[in-house]
């Protein structure tokens, strides 16, 4: 029996990410024993300690909303006839990019595909770009949608 492929796909619930979790599902149809998992990185703490500065309807609008995105990937796998995914939550303070390289190295991905929406300029340079600093440290290879 073949290896099977382990994919990350980050998403965050935008259109840019949608496009990448479409992907996704199209290029894990063409192989046999490929596994998804969708990773939303929040920056709402499951730490006990952390979630007492916080109200809990904040805490639990943030649950919710967090849920609502990771169900938009399934709904798109199952509605793509893909049922071979897992749904994965990872925290982030700041970095996003640094969060979506942990959880992939220590998951040991094959390859990690996501959405961009291409910033380019002085937007990029201002705000930067996760897919970038994905592309430019990732431990395996990377395939940025636009």
């Amino acid at each position: 029996m073949a290896e099977s492929m382990k994919i990350l796909c980050p998403t965050d619930g935008s259109h840019a990410s949608g496009k990448g979790v479409d992907f996704a599902i199209n290029f894990a149809n063409n192989f046999s024993n490929v596994e998804i998992t969708f990773l939303l990185i929040t920056r709402i703490s499951a730490d006990p300690m952390d979630a007492r500065y916080r109200g809990t309807t904040l805490m639990d609008a943030a649950e919710i909303q967090d849920e609502m995105e990771l169900n938009s990937a399934a709904k798109r796998a199952k509605e793509g006839g893909f049922a071979n995914f897992k749904l994965a939550k990872a925290f982030a303070r700041r970095n996003i990019a640094a969060a979506i390289l942990d959880y992939g190295e220590k998951e040991k991905f094959d390859h990690i595909i996501m959405g961009s929406t291409g910033r380019t300029g002085v937007e990029r340079i201002l705000i930067g770009s996760v897919a970038s600093e994905v592309v430019a440290k990732a431990h395996c290879p990377v395939t940025i949608v636009r």
